[in-house]
Parts: structure tokens; sequence; C-alpha cells
């Protein structure tokens, strides 16, 4: 493969490519990544290595403003029936994304009741919008349907290791980050550190590479 060709599996061009960085782990839980197109093919995203580390128990859909019944069945259809006639999954679905201020919520239609993780074992879907902050906000905007769902706000978070890319807030993590740290909060006897441990590596090989091209 040249270094211009695409990746098929990480969607990278090749010479930017993460599958070397993969962790492949396993959870009880679900995670529905909504990438903003802008994301696909960002050297610098964390949603594709995110999807690909948790083979099975992701699922990846590129866009901004989702048809509704296409981002219903996403949100909460069964993902493996192969029958014609949509099926739930009988999963909680709760929307990963941080606290919206007053301000921030009055152009949204709805806003889902706050969500919090109990010592309940029931098995989530939980859903990530992989944008800009700018642009996670747009797609909240557009899509009611994310907006109605219960929210769940991760707090006092470690340090994000996102080096390569800059926050609009000090606190804020990437897609990768605050869904790992999600998933450990549900599910603290698993061991998600590898996940964790990929991020590291894509940020350390993509520094690599922009010290290269100086």
């Amino acid at each position: 493969m040249s270094s211009r060709e695409t990746c098929q599996h990480c969607l990278r061009a090749a010479r930017n490519c993460i599958c070397p960085c993969v962790r492949p782990v396993h959870t009880r839980h679900e995670l529905l990544i909504l990438q903003h197109p802008l994301e696909i093919s960002h050297v610098k995203g964390s949603g594709r290595l995110l999807h690909l580390c948790l083979p099975g128990e992701s699922l990846i859909l590129a866009g901004e403003q989702f048809e509704q019944a296409a981002l219903a069945q996403a949100l909460h259809g069964d993902w493996h029936s192969s029958t014609a006639a949509a099926q739930q999954s009988g999963r909680l679905t709760v929307l990963l994304y941080p606290d919206t201020t007053e301000s921030e919520a009055q152009d949204l239609h709805s806003h889902g009741s706050a969500w919090e993780p109990s010592a309940s074992d029931q098995s989530l879907r939980l859903v990530v919008l992989d944008a800009t902050w700018r642009k996670s906000r747009k797609m909240l905007y557009l899509n009611p349907l994310l907006q109605a769902l219960p929210r769940w706000s991760l707090r006092q978070m470690p340090a994000s290791h996102y080096r390569i890319r800059k926050a609009h807030q000090p606190d804020q993590l990437s897609t990768l980050e605050a869904s790992t740290y999600a998933l450990m909060a549900l599910q603290p006897e698993a061991d998600f550190s590898p996940v964790l441990q990929a991020f590291d590596q894509m940020v350390e090989q993509q520094l690599g590479w922009m010290q290269q091209s100086r």
C-alpha cells in the first residue's frame, strides 16, 4: 500500500494509519459513536480508534443531521437483529455529553433528564458525539431525538492526554477518553486501560509525524 492510498480499516491515509495502535477490549455495554463528517478522516480524531478498540460493541455513524427513523433505530434498535422488523435493544440509551448552561440550552427543543450510574448492572447504550465542541452543539441542535435522551455529564476527570488538539475548555476530553472513563465507571471490574494506551500511542505517533514535517 502506497503512502497516498487509504487504509480501508482505519480510513486514514496509509502514511497516517493508526491500525498498529488498536487494542481490542470487550464490554457488556454498547457504544454508539455519531461522528461529524469532518472527523471521518481527520488525522487527529479519536472516534475511529475508539470504534476499532471495541469490536462488536460499538457502532459508528457519520452525519450531522440524521434521518429520524434511522437515528431512532441506531439509538434504540437491536443492532444485531437480522429480521426486517425493527426490534428494541432492551438497553437504556444515555447521551454522554457535558453539562449545558442555561444560555446554551435556550435553543434546544428539549433537554433530557440528568442521569448518573448506580449499582444496577443494567446494560447501557452510550451515545457520544465525535466532533469539535461547536460542531457537537450543532449536531445536538439539529437532532431532537438526541436532546431528549437521559444525559450523563462526567465530572472530576483526569487531565486529557490530547496534546495534538486544542480544547474548548481546560477540562475537556477527547471522544475516546470520555467514552473510556465512562466505561470504567460503569464496569470497574473490567480493564479498559488498553484503550487509553492505544490513544497515547496514537498521540505519540501523530507528534512524531508533526515533528518530521517541520
